[in-house]
């Protein structure tokens, strides 16, 4: 698979997404969360105001990491208001990286209420992170 058709899948992927977020404010539901962006600065604020959070790490010349975009944000719109989910660049956060020792990406941290409960490294189908993020909050 090239970077053309991954580019083109993700695209794809988005205006579905997209059209279903359109099609639940018609319908007067709250917009769900959006994937927030995570860095050394703000790491601390998220992790203590929000009780489930999940953060994938990943950088953007991995290809990896670039399929699994689209399942985060799907899993974000899919588990908005019990889950809260971010994405930390680990290029331009290597501290960050380094104090949970990430050594390959993706990789995907899940923390309950500030604590590290698992650790997802690699790309995954969607219901498998879905399976263990389920597993690990206990939802």
């Amino acid at each position: 698979m090239d970077d053309d058709e991954l580019q083109r899948i993700r695209e794809k992927r988005l205006r579905e997404l997209e059209a279903r977020l359109l099609e639940q404010k018609g319908k007067g539901q709250p917009q769900p969360a959006r994937v927030l962006t995570v860095d050394e600065s703000r790491f601390s604020t998220l992790l203590a105001g929000h009780p489930r959070l999940v953060i994938d790490f990943w950088a953007e010349w991995c290809g990896p990491c670039r399929m699994m975009a689209p399942v985060i944000e799907e899993l974000a719109l899919e588990m908005a208001g019990r889950v809260t989910f971010g994405k930390c660049n680990t290029d331009h956060n290597p501290r960050l990286a380094a104090r949970f020792g990430i050594s390959a990406i993706p990789t995907i941290l899940l923390f309950r209420e500030g604590a590290l409960l698992d650790r997802i490294i690699g790309a995954y189908p969607k219901e498998t992170i879905r399976a263990r993020i389920i597993r690990s909050f206990g939802l």
